[in-house]
């Protein structure tokens, strides 16, 4: 049977028919008409088809005092359409954007709640798909900003899905006014400050007068931009391909690519494939900060070029650019003491070391670089710590935590750097796990 000859229940339950498998349906519940819909249909659903657990979750903002009673409503709702509701309080950070800081407040309690192989319900409609593309290509978006809202995507330990894209709000209301729902009217819906509701109230209308079809039609658009990014991605996963070869330094667990494959690439297809590079470590610049981009990649070989971007940067070392966030950032910890070195030392914010072979006798300590150290290699006599980390060609951001070992006031073995790490004596061997970056956002 054709999808759109079918009923509303029927096409949702079609849309959700590959999901059926995971644990734990939880619909984002916030107790307006579309969530409302959302979770009504499915309710229903689940009394005739076997389906995963279905749980409601309201994220409660705390943004405006009639909010304090919309977590009762959704109970009550919930409670007569027998779903188990959780609802979690959020800060919403202040900002220059206060939407996008409840957005981001909210989507991250959704990864919060969100199990393994688990599925999210948003209730997203061709109406917001439509109005999203119109908003973000006054900003300028690209193809990737114009593809507007994706109908799913993963979240956390679990996935998102939207399966009320194709829909039309005012199918999504024709229902509601059918089975006699009530929802929360959230009252800053109708301030028109918000770029949104500009959109929705002001916008749409004159366009919808003079063609009608204009909210289908949008949408339809942004279905064909989104085929175009994955063109896009296919790309850039081809160029990745290339520029993601081998490093002797993998082992520092930090994101890097070779320049030379990149250099290979016209500006567009740097553009492309960085961009799908760093999608999941960090909010992507603005078309007017993509200069960072060419500044680091045409600075001088000796220059210590770096890229800022909003959580994090990209530094240039050893032909190659390299992601650093979280702790690379900045320097870990004073020394410690290793009282029993037949153990593990977890060092502060900077991972682990094993040390292994003879123990030496004395005190051991691990320190980080301060400058002027120097160190005895059987055979080559006393060598400056500075040469010799030159010779081994580590990243220069990766000295300041490259951790040291002392026996007494001796430099004993610098970490994981051949021939410097105490294998030389052929005595012992100094092994550092640095700490694992969360470098993923999505």
């Amino acid at each position: 049977m054709n999808p759109s000859k079918m009923n509303l229940s029927a096409r949702l339950l079609l849309k959700l028919a590959p999901w059926r498998t995971a644990p734990t349906w939880r619909v984002a519940f916030s107790g307006g008409l579309d969530s409302t819909v959302l979770l009504h249909l499915l309710a229903q659903l689940a009394k005739k088809h076997s389906l995963p657990e279905l749980k409601a979750i309201h994220i409660h903002h705390g943004l405006q005092a009639a909010a304090d009673a919309w977590p009762g409503h959704c109970q009550s709702v919930c409670d007569a359409l027998g779903v188990p509701l959780q609802v979690i309080r959020v800060q919403v950070l202040p900002g220059a954007s206060l939407e996008r800081a409840a957005r981001e407040a909210r989507y991250g309690a959704f990864v919060e709640a969100t199990e393994t192989n688990e599925l999210l319900l948003t209730a997203q409609h061709r109406d917001d798909q439509a109005e999203t593309l119109l908003f973000r290509l006054l900003r300028g978006a690209g193809v990737r900003g114009l593809s507007a809202i994706p109908p799913q995507r993963p979240l956390g330990r679990g996935f998102l899905l939207r399966p009320l894209l194709e829909v039309a709000r005012a199918e999504l209301e024709a229902y509601a006014a059918e089975h006699q729902l009530s929802w929360i009217e959230d009252p800053s819906n109708a301030d028109q400050q918000f770029s949104r509701n500009y959109l929705r109230q002001q916008i749409f209308p004159a366009l919808t007068q003079r063609w009608p079809q204009a909210v289908a039609t949008i949408a339809r658009s942004a279905a064909h931009l989104s085929e175009a990014q994955g063109l896009l991605a296919d790309l850039a996963e081809m160029d990745l391909a290339q520029a993601a070869t081998v490093s002797e330094f993998d082992w520092l667990g930090v994101p890097s690519l070779e320049m030379a494959a990149l250099e290979k690439l016209s500006a567009a297809r740097q553009r492309n494939a960085l961009s799908h590079w760093l999608a999941p470590l960090t909010r992507l610049p603005d078309s007017d900060h993509w200069s960072g981009w060419a500044d680091l990649r045409d600075a001088a070989m000796d220059a210590r070029p770096i890229w800022r971007l909003a959580d994090g940067e990209l530094q240039r070392a050893n032909g190659r650019i390299w992601w650093l966030s979280g702790h690379w950032l900045s320097l870990p910890e004073p020394a410690a003491l290793w009282p029993d070195p037949s153990a593990a030392l977890r060092l502060p914010d900077n991972g682990q070391l094993t040390l292994s072979g003879i123990i030496p006798e004395g005190a051991l300590s691990v320190r980080y670089r301060q400058g002027g150290e120097v160190m005895y290699l059987p055979g080559r006599g006393h060598r400056d710590l500075k040469r010799l980390l030159n010779e081994s060609g580590l990243p220069l951001f990766a000295r300041g935590r490259l951790p040291l070992l002392y026996c007494n006031e001796q430099l004993l073995a610098v970490a994981n750097l051949r021939g410097l790490d105490g294998s030389a004596g052929g005595n012992c061997l100094l092994l550092w796990q640095p700490a694992i970056n969360d470098q993923g956002l999505s």
